[in-house]
């Protein structure tokens, strides 16, 4: 078989908890097992569901900032939103069951790793 390279921004990578990664097409489901590993270029808040609050209860998220920038807001139950700004080359985790959302401040190029079993979404009430 010959090798082929990954598209990382048009294909998700799956890592399981036996070793094995492969890609296979993206899904925003929660029902995956293993981590998941995606790569965006995105240039609107709706491409990066600002309108909505995401939570993943099975493990914290890493957010990566390949190019541009974003601001990433978290909200917890018992204290107000805050929020951090990321640029080229910086990333965040963001804690198990926080919810977050992100508003860009310009077209960027994103990359997240995350368990994404029970991934909930809830859309914005402001």
């Amino acid at each position: 078989m010959q090798p082929t390279p990954i598209e990382l921004f048009d294909r998700g990578i799956r890592i399981l908890p036996d070793g094995k990664v492969f890609d296979e097409p993206r899904r925003m489901s929660g029902d995956i097992d293993g981590w998941t590993l995606a790569a965006f270029r995105v240039a609107t808040d709706a491409e990066v569901h600002g309108d909505h609050w995401e939570m993943h209860p099975s493990g914290e998220e890493l957010v990566t900032v390949l190019s541009g920038g974003i601001r990433l807001i978290l909200r917890a139950c018992d204290t107000p939103e805050m929020s951090v700004t990321l640029r080229t080359g910086q990333a965040f985790v963001v804690p198990k069951g926080r919810w977050h959302r992100i508003e860009l401040e310009e077209p960027s190029e994103l990359m997240s790793l995350t368990l994404r079993a029970g991934t909930e979404l809830e859309k914005r009430a402001d």
